[in-house]
């Protein structure tokens, strides 16, 4: 049995939620996402607030079930508080810039990096030498997405922890050559 998908995901004031057929809609004050469930999970919209079960007993029902709870959960939290990531920017000379809807990262390549802000999501320059980026947006796997793809342009290496890093990642560094 999951026991994620047991609980029921609980809708909050100033949240609507619509549940037709398999496909979920949420609404609120920082905007609107939907999601469709798969055919072997059923959804259902209660007083609790939205419940999700197997259809049947199967290993991919049972797979499926507490998956499709936690997509639901974050539809919720998208639209009320929204989502949230931090990368830090450490090296010499590496620093970020934002330029409308464009940023620029310099990283220690010959040309500076633009890489243009897809919709619905926010980024902000932050710290004294322009050295933190915070991703927002109300789509979870989107501002996931969006801060590993401004990672991978130079990411953190283990002698220097030069690189671009989340926020929370811990570096696992190695000692150089020795004479």
């Amino acid at each position: 049995m999951s026991r994620i998908g047991k609980k029921a995901v609980p809708v909050p004031a100033g949240v609507t939620a619509e549940v037709a057929g398999q496909a979920v809609n949420v609404k609120g004050p920082k905007g609107a996402l939907s999601f469709t469930v798969h055919d072997l999970v059923e959804v259902t919209k209660g007083d609790e607030g939205i419940a999700v079960k197997p259809r049947d007993e199967s290993k991919q029902a049972r797979s499926l079930w507490g998956m499709s709870r936690t997509m639901i959960s974050n539809l919720v939290v998208g639209v009320s508080k929204g989502f949230e990531k931090k990368l830090e920017i450490n090296g010499v000379g590496y620093k970020a810039a934002l330029n409308g809807k464009t940023l620029t990262l310099s990283l220690g390549y010959s040309h500076d990096v633009l890489f243009p802000v897809p919709e619905g999501i926010t980024i902000q320059v932050a710290g004294p030498k322009q050295d933190q980026i915070i991703v927002t947006g109300i789509d979870k796997q989107q501002v996931g997405q969006v801060a590993a793809e401004i990672r991978e342009w130079r990411g953190p290496e283990p002698y220097k922890g030069k690189g671009v890093k989340y926020a929370d990642e811990k570096i696992f560094r190695k000692e150089g050559k020795k004479k």
